[in-house]
């Protein structure tokens, strides 16, 4: 059975790795989007100092901003007092050094936001596995070094997140502010109006002018939410600067509801430690309630991107083997599509077809036969062939001059079906050129693909011409049985350089990696696209692993 440890210690592996690959989210679906999530909110003093977010982190136990100093909902505060470590970039502490320099490497030393996110993986034993999401704190005016667009950044930011129905809203409000103004009560309204996904933290309960407390918020009556209030209270910046640390910080914290007239009988539902684990046990439910939706999705994903990957083509090896196989693989997919033409599936053979059927009969039917054969011309070229010496029985000789005039009109229907023919077959090597998906990747070997089809169709053209002129010839001469006999016999050998030439041209095909590189030289958007691709399969292949690995009931 899937434990409360192992259900959300297996979405912050997942978000990890989505962060990892460039799974942000905000950009169409996203594995990132389908992940319950927890968002801290809360408003920021920029009153006294520069308080911005220059970006922020996810972490094992969630995001922390990236160089705040002093929030006025405490909301830092609260996130270093679930996590139980004294981490944020404030004071001198390597690990805040880390965070700032990371910051400052992402935005520069501007006063920006940014929505990339930071890693920081902070391991302890006194403390839950969750994962928080600490958003940039919600102001009112722009300080000095930030943009006049800030303000409207900042919440679009936040509320980029929030709206989400995935999305667990932290609400931080400090204890000294009327809950009526307090932004991420607004925000919080407006995205959540039901309360279903909001849970209210006060803070700075030790803060309130005397005589004042809170009941009326941490029991419901002010504002009533689905989810309990909780009251916490962190460390003042006295103890910061003393270096207080966070362990010590909880049972202070502790003492001081435990001790308080008006939160005492509150006090077992109060706290940094009890929030995490309210947080924890809710994340849990939701987890369980969303683990089928987000295997779907996983599943049809990693169809899609493989789907995808199939259209594209797949990497190519760096060998030459692989490259040459690649490049027959390619040259089959042509000769595939081409035949389709040729044959049947695909326009183009019908032409052909009709070159033969409707053409050449048309042109023979042009022939002057009707002139040739005329009693006229006819008595002339007879009387032509006889010569001085007369035939005695039948004109053979003005026969055979007859019959040869007349085949030798014949030549020019033929040569030109011919011609026609190559035509249509180069029209048909640049449309399967342009149909063999497979090539779309490769635009130098399509080139030489295209180069070499169009001059072998200009070699068979050539030696086609050469056929239908011999054929014509022969039926215009007399054959004896030997012909036939010695045809058979001696198969027409190609020219000495042409036979070298084919010879050296497949030595250099196996045996050039620098040619068959070049041949497979990819458009370099369709090498990232495949790149982008392959990162979001890993991803899902991971958080598939990831699952498949949990114990479920």
């Amino acid at each position: 059975m899937a434990t409360l440890e192992s259900l959300i210690g297996l979405v912050n592996r997942i978000q990890r790795a989505c962060t990892i690959l460039g799974d942000h989210g905000g950009e169409g679906m996203s594995l990132w989007e389908a992940l319950p999530t927890v968002a801290v909110v809360g408003g920021q003093a920029s009153i006294h100092f520069y308080v911005f977010f220059h970006s922020y982190l996810v972490t094992k136990f969630g995001f922390v901003p990236g160089s705040p100093k002093y929030l006025s909902s405490g909301k830092s505060s609260v996130l270093e007092s679930v996590v139980g470590r004294d981490f944020l970039p404030r004071g001198s502490a390597a690990v805040r050094q880390e965070i700032a320099d990371e910051t400052d490497r992402i935005t520069g030393k501007s006063k920006q936001i940014s929505n990339v996110p930071i890693h920081l993986s902070i391991f302890s034993p006194n403390v839950v596995d969750l994962t928080l999401i600490d958003l940039p704190g919600l102001t009112k005016v722009a300080v000095e070094g930030q943009p006049d667009s800030i303000v409207e950044d900042i919440e679009m930011m936040v509320r980029s997140y929030v709206e989400k129905p995935n999305c667990i809203i932290l609400a931080i409000s400090p204890a000294n502010q009327d809950i009526a103004t307090s932004d991420a009560i607004k925000l919080a309204r407006e995205v959540d109006p039901s309360g279903e996904r909001t849970f209210g933290v006060i803070t700075k309960l030790d803060l309130m002018d005397q005589g004042t407390n809170a009941l009326d918020v941490l029991e419901g009556r002010s504002y009533k939410l689905q989810h309990p209030w909780v009251g916490v209270v962190n460390r003042s910046q006295a103890d910061i600067n003393k270096s207080v640390d966070m362990m010590a910080a909880r049972r202070k914290e502790l003492e001081y509801f435990e001790s308080s007239p008006e939160y005492g009988h509150l006090a077992h539902k109060m706290g940094a430690e009890y929030l995490a684990k309210l947080l924890s046990k809710h994340l849990e439910t939701v987890i369980r309630q969303r683990i089928p939706s987000i295997i779907a999705l996983i599943n049809k994903t990693i169809d899609e991107l493989n789907a995808e990957l199939d259209r594209i083509g797949r990497p190519v090896g760096v060998d030459g083997g692989a490259q040459l196989y690649t490049i027959l693989e390619m040259c089959r997919a042509f000769d595939r599509i081409f035949r389709e033409h040729l044959e049947g599936g695909r326009p183009g053979g019908d032409r052909i077809y009709g070159v033969f059927d409707h053409q050449l009969p048309a042109a023979l039917k042009k022939l002057p036969f009707d002139r040739h054969l005329s009693t006229s011309n006819v008595k002339k070229v007879i009387s032509e062939a006889d010569g001085y010496q007369p035939h005695l029985i039948a004109p053979e000789q003005g026969y055979r001059r007859l019959i040869d005039g007349s085949l030798g009109f014949f030549k020019g229907p033929a040569e030109a079906s011919v011609d026609a023919v190559h035509v249509i077959l180069k029209e048909l090597v640049r449309k399967s050129l342009a149909e063999t998906q497979e090539l779309k990747r490769f635009p130098s070997l399509q080139s030489d693909i295209a180069a070499a089809a169009n001059d072998a169709l200009d070699r068979f053209r050539d030696e086609s011409r050469k056929t239908v002129s011999r054929l014509v010839e022969m039926e215009s001469s007399y054959l004896t049985v030997e012909f036939f006999r010695k045809l058979q016999t001696e198969p027409e050998k190609l020219p000495a350089n042409q036979t070298q030439a084919q010879e050296k041209a497949q030595a250099q095909a196996a045996s050039n990696k620098e040619e068959l590189g070049k041949m497979l030289d990819e458009d370099p958007a369709l090498m990232g696209k495949r790149e982008t691709i392959a990162k979001r399969l890993e991803l899902y292949k991971s958080a598939r692993d990831e699952i498949d690995a949990v114990a479920w009931k």
